[in-house]
Formats: C-alpha cells, structure tokens, sequence
C-alpha cells in the first residue's frame, strides 16, 4: 500500500496534546514528515514534556496511523525536546467554542459559603433559561457533588470529531466537572500546583461542554497557584467574591480582589456578595441578628469600587438543602430564593455591562442568550 504525506497529515491533525484543545499540526509540535516506502519518520518539537505526556502522544501516533493507514507501517517518532518560549504577556488564555461568559467565584478565606453561592447561582441561572456549567476548581476540597446530589458519579467519554472528551454529569439543569468525581469520598488530594493545575486543564479543555451560557468557576479559598492556572488558561469575563462581614473575612476577600485587579492579571471583579450577613429564626422571619457584623462586605465593595451584588442570611434550611443535595433556590417563593434570585440578576447585569464597555481583546462578550430571562 502507498503511503502519502497527505494521509498521515490528516491522521496527526485529530490528535491533540493532553490537556490542550488544539492539534499537534495547528500547535507546531510536527516540525517534518518523510515517507520512505512503508516507513514513516515523524519529527516533533516539545516544549519540557513529562515522560507519561511523550509516551502517551508517542503510543496515540502510532496506534492512530496503523488503525487509520496502514496497519504494517514502520513508524519513527523523533522527538526533540526545547525550553518553553516565554511569554511577554501570559494572562490571556484561550476560549472554549461554544460557551459564553467564564465567571470565577472567589473567596479570600474559607468556610464562607463560597460553594453554596456558586451552585444557588448556577440553579438560579438554569431556572431562568440559561445554559450553565459549573466546574469545580477546589482541588483540594471538591464540595460541589454533595451540593448537586451527584456524589459517586463518574463522567462518561464520549467522541466529539473523532476525540474523546468527558462528558459533564447533570443535575438541575446544570452541568458539572469536579475533581471529587475521581476520588474517593474519603480520600485527600495531595497535589503540589502543577500536578492540580494540569488535572484542571483536562477538566476544562478535554470536556464536552457543549453550548454555555455561563460557566461558573469555583475557586479554592485564597490566592494560589490554582488561581493563577485558571486566569492563565481562561479568558475569564469576570470574578465575584464571597465574604461573610466578620472583620477576619474582610481582609482576606481584599486580598482577592487586589489579586484579581493586579495589573498583569486584570480580571473584572462583578461584585461582591455578602453570606450569612445576619440570623433570621425560620419562626421569627422578622427578626434579625447580626452575629459577624454589619453591612462588612458591602463597605468593602463601595471601598474598593467594586459592586455589591446582595447578601444572603443564615437560614438553617441553606445549610440542610446544601446537605441534602438540593440548593436553597429551588425552593419557590421563599425568601432565600428571592435573595438569589436578586443577586444572580445583579451579577448577569454586571457581565453584561462589563462585555459592553471593555475592550474585546478581554472579554468574551454575550452576544447570544436566547431564551435567558436574566437579562431581559
């Protein structure tokens, strides 16, 4: 049988590097392909692989060539390794086809209730016609399968063009990938930041996603490695940042929000919202009291100039529902389900006023959402 160069070309251009959305032809990692008969010579250029990355690339090459080509080709793969070129300006990062707006939700310390606003977000989204996914980027402590019920669960592979790509579990009209879908429930991840940033990587770009929206990013508390990854990875439209008003919490979500507005990063902070703002007893719905302080977030975004989004009380039915796998906004015509409902029309307010009045090259700007009641 006669092997061309076209053959091969069209066999490389579907195979793609772990982690990374394009083709080893588009990306310049084939630097030259000879044809000798039935023999195949192969030249690549990488950037610092890891051995497991060039023996999986190296075994995908060939198996790819004898399924699709001919099955008695002798193939060699020359591999030649060169430093990472550095970037001038690495905070960029590239879209993801079909989805709209990337959103990270940030918290500058933990337990505040970041996940619980991220998934009563995503729930709120979903009932008001949005397409929404969420990823959940808490490496080292996923909470987001408790919140949807969907613990145990294992995402399906399914081709997309030929690739294989994970399917994203679904629950309450929301799409989902966390970490905590290949662990065991009991299990730590201890994982130095490349290692996490890499996991991260195939979450966002080896996913069928499908069309979005809206993709919420829960991030780990604080400003880390998992952070930088994802600004670097991403085109992000914008940040929000949880905080409950108890001085301590203040002065961490500052933190990051000065992370998010550092000039090598630029993010736009949508806003701020403020979580278990005061105590409301289920039988006393009248009264409040303001176990961590007053108003402490909202300062904080007028101090920072950033918006206040809303806030949301202690409810024993927040927590129960975050428990039972059910979020608190599903449940209709409640006050917890109104606050959401408030807050996530504010946040969708200010993606849109921020994709209209900053500069495209950093934005992903909401052009289509038909069928989306949060921005009429």
């Amino acid at each position: 049988m006669k092997i061309t160069k076209q053959a091969i070309f069209d066999v490389l251009k579907e195979i793609s590097l772990p982690g990374e959305g394009q083709n080893i032809i588009d990306r310049g990692v084939v630097t030259n392909v000879m044809i000798f008969g039935d023999q195949v010579d192969i030249d690549l250029q990488l950037e610092n692989p890891s051995l497991q990355a060039r023996k999986k690339l190296e075994v995908t090459i060939l198996r790819s060539i004898h399924q699709e080509v001919y099955e008695k080709a002798k193939i060699n793969i020359n591999i030649k390794v060169v430093a990472a070129k550095k970037q001038l300006n690495p905070i960029k990062g590239k879209s993801i086809p079909g989805i709209e707006n990337i959103i990270a939700i940030s918290s500058g310390k933990g337990g505040v209730g970041k996940s619980t606003i991220t998934s009563n977000i995503a729930v709120t989204l979903a009932q008001m016609g949005c397409k929404v996914g969420v990823l959940d980027a808490d490496i080292y402590g996923p909470s987001i399968p408790t919140m949807f019920d969907i613990e145990g669960s294992k995402p399906l592979s399914v081709k997309i063009d030929g690739k294989s790509k994970m399917q994203p579990i679904e629950n309450y009209g929301v799409k989902i990938l966390s970490i905590g879908f290949f662990t065991k429930p009991e299990q730590a991840v201890i994982w130095r930041g490349p290692m996490a940033a890499k996991a991260l990587n195939q979450m966002i770009f080896d996913a069928s996603w499908g069309e979005l929206d809206f993709l919420l990013i829960d991030l780990p508390p604080g400003t880390g490695d998992i952070h930088l990854s994802i600004v670097q990875a991403l085109p992000l439209s914008g940040a929000l940042v949880v905080s409950t008003p108890q001085n301590i919490a203040l002065s961490d979500a500052k933190k990051g929000i000065s992370m998010f507005q550092q000039e090598n990063i630029k993010v736009p902070v949508l806003g701020v919202v403020e979580n278990m703002s005061y105590f409301t007893p289920e039988e006393l719905p009248e009264n409040k009291y303001y176990i961590f302080g007053k108003k402490g977030a909202e300062y904080l975004a007028k101090d920072k100039g950033v918006p206040f989004l809303g806030s949301v009380p202690i409810i024993q039915s927040v927590r129960e529902a975050s428990d039972y796998g059910r979020p608190a906004s599903l449940q209709e015509k409640t006050t917890i389900s109104d606050k959401f409902n408030q807050i996530t029309k504010n946040l969708v307010s200010q993606v849109i006023f921020r994709n209209k009045n900053l500069p495209p090259t950093k934005a992903v700007e909401i052009t289509n959402l038909v069928g989306c009641e949060a921005i009429k």
